[in-house]
């Protein structure tokens, strides 16, 4: 069995009758559309997506930043009062 991520679900067929009053009965939250009793994908609005596509990009920042602070190697010494 598949895990739902959202507290919201509605199935697949619930989905196509009314797409606009799924969205607004859910609010600001994600919702869970399932075919079958499986998710089928994940109704987000546009600030919530945009939110989580800011995290990942901020993730993948730190990530790199974390690998070259562990590459002592390529370390150059700088003097704080020249910068």
């Amino acid at each position: 069995m598949d895990t739902v991520l959202s507290d919201l679900s509605v199935s697949m067929s619930e989905f196509k009758k009314n797409p606009a009053a799924v969205l607004r009965e859910a609010g600001n939250r994600p919702v869970a559309v399932l075919n079958h009793n499986r998710p089928a994908f994940y109704m987000v609005e546009p600030q919530l997506f945009e939110s989580m596509l800011e995290q990942l990009a901020d993730q993948d920042i730190y990530r790199k930043a974390a690998a070259r602070l562990a590459d002592k190697s390529r370390a150059i010494k700088v003097d704080l009062d020249q910068l």
